[in-house]
């Protein structure tokens, strides 16, 4: 049975003059499609994830795809079977990934973009090094095949860790890789600026490889940010990468530890989530404040009387009174 909903991923580096007028309008529109989820607003462009109905997206896309600002988006489009989030944020903010490098331009230059084939075809060469972009706690539950990844608990830090991979890797091709493409961007026109001639980055990320190559030696699983958190990409020759961070057992079950305190964010399998109640440790089990274990090891966050349309300084009306 077809899935009645779509989940999309995307971005775009495009200036926006206003930002914030941006912001209430898109806002707006998302709320008149009836699409949950996130959406990042700069002067740079746009970052987003949302979810909702097929014609409701078809029609976002159709909107976006209509800006000359954005007619470059490439979405990335999954089925699913209902909404992926709980709510819509759109917000403003300095950059739509947070590096740091604001003085990074990616429209002007970046490394060369590969489509999911090109990058399959070269990521096995001797002289090339794939290169995974993201946070620890993403590339622990699946990574490409004989990739390098980076101790990093935010994208923040990878300006931190070029000198070291420039110290190993100077002279190869650089393969970079993240979720959707985003990182990348500005992760690969940085080590062009530090020195690095040849640079690289997969066009669309593990998401688009997934969907055009079969994700074909990505092993584990791919993190993402809303409800599903990890999700299969390898149709080819999948395997699980990451352990039970209690027992040690292959486990790519990425859940919260259920004392909010602690809140620990880690793969931990289904036997130890009973025997442990949802927590991560005894210790945590036994903590006043612990959330009431599901089974899912998700917990959704408070929505505190959300209100969509708080903040708003202009709204659409009905016909203005003569």
């Amino acid at each position: 049975m077809t899935k009645p909903y779509d989940i999309l991923l995307y971005y775009c580096y495009s200036p926006i003059a206003d930002p914030e007028a941006f912001r209430e309008e898109h806002h707006l529109l998302c709320l008149e499609l009836n699409l949950l989820g996130r959406i990042i607003v700069s002067n740079e462009g746009l970052n987003g994830t949302l979810s909702g109905l097929r014609a409701d997206c078809e029609k976002y896309m159709q909107a976006m795809h209509a800006d000359p600002r954005f007619a470059r988006i490439d979405f990335k489009v999954d089925a699913s079977e209902n909404h992926a989030f709980t709510k819509l944020h759109v917000r403003t903010k300095t950059e739509i990934v947070h590096s740091g490098m604001l003085h990074i331009n990616p429209s002007v230059r970046t490394g060369v973009h590969l489509s999911p084939a090109e990058f399959k075809d070269m990521k096995d060469r001797p002289d090339v090094v794939v290169l995974d972009v993201r946070s620890d706690y993403e590339h622990s539950v699946g990574r490409f095949k004989n990739a390098v990844t980076l101790d990093i608990e935010n994208f923040r830090e990878f300006p931190d860790k070029v000198d070291e991979l420039k110290e190993k890797y100077k002279d190869k091709k650089i393969l970079t890789y993240c979720t959707g493409g985003i990182k990348c961007e500005k992760a690969s026109a940085f080590l062009l600026e530090q020195g690095f001639e040849n640079v690289y980055q997969l066009h669309g990320g593990i998401i688009k490889y997934g969907m055009e190559a079969g994700g074909e030696d990505f092993e584990g699983k791919c993190y993402v940010f809303d409800n599903r958190v990890a999700v299969d990409v390898n149709k080819v020759n999948p395997t699980v990468v990451s352990a039970c961070y209690v027992c040690g057992t292959k486990s790519d079950r990425m859940v919260n530890c259920a004392n909010p305190v602690c809140n620990l964010h880690v793969p931990i399998c289904e036997n130890c989530g009973v025997e442990l109640d949802g927590a991560c440790s005894a210790t945590c089990k036994e903590h006043p404040e612990k959330r009431p274990y599901d089974g899912s090891g998700y917990y959704q966050k408070e929505l505190n009387g959300y209100n969509p349309l708080k903040g708003f300084n202009r709204r659409k009306t009905t016909d203005a009174p003569a």
